[in-house]
């Protein structure tokens, strides 16, 4: 979360549409409150959060940050390549989420299940607000490129 969090900031600091401003606004707010989540979880379990380099979680930063890197011409491209390195993200923390879940229903530990689960419910509307955005970004980069014709919005 702590590396996704700092990856957000700097996706912020590059976005442009409104929209995905506010997005982005809003998850990194989400974010601090996984942590605090985490935080709890650690207490429960009786262990002391240690902050540890995920390789996946970095990839998934650095690929976003060559992204944007390589659409910043482009605002409105930028934008589509921030957007679709955000969901990328959201599906990485979903999938790990799923897994801390499971593992800890079968520990029996309901309340770190109730945190886990707060968590992976933000996760999931982040990715389904982003891909309901997405098509709209996609359209606006088009239309600045001069591609968007014949192109039909949903």
């Amino acid at each position: 979360e702590h590396q996704f969090l700092k990856g957000q900031e700097e996706m912020f600091q590059n976005a442009t549409a409104a929209t995905l401003k506010q997005m982005i606004t809003t998850h990194i707010e989400q974010t601090r409150e996984h942590i605090t989540n985490l935080d709890q979880v650690f207490s429960i379990m009786g262990q002391q959060p240690e902050r540890v380099m995920c390789d996946g979680a970095k990839g998934i930063v650095s690929e976003g940050q060559r992204g944007m890197r390589d659409t910043q011409s482009s605002s409105s491209v930028c934008d589509v390549a921030i957007a679709g390195a955000a969901d990328r993200v959201e599906h990485y923390e979903i999938a790990a989420y799923r897994g801390l879940i499971t593992g800890a229903k079968l520990m029996g530990q309901n309340e770190v299940v109730g945190l886990l689960q707060q968590n992976l419910q933000q996760e999931e509307q982040t990715a389904a607000l982003i891909e309901k955005n997405l098509p709209m970004l996609l359209k606006t980069a088009m239309q600045a490129k001069g591609m968007a014709r014949g192109v039909s919005g949903s």
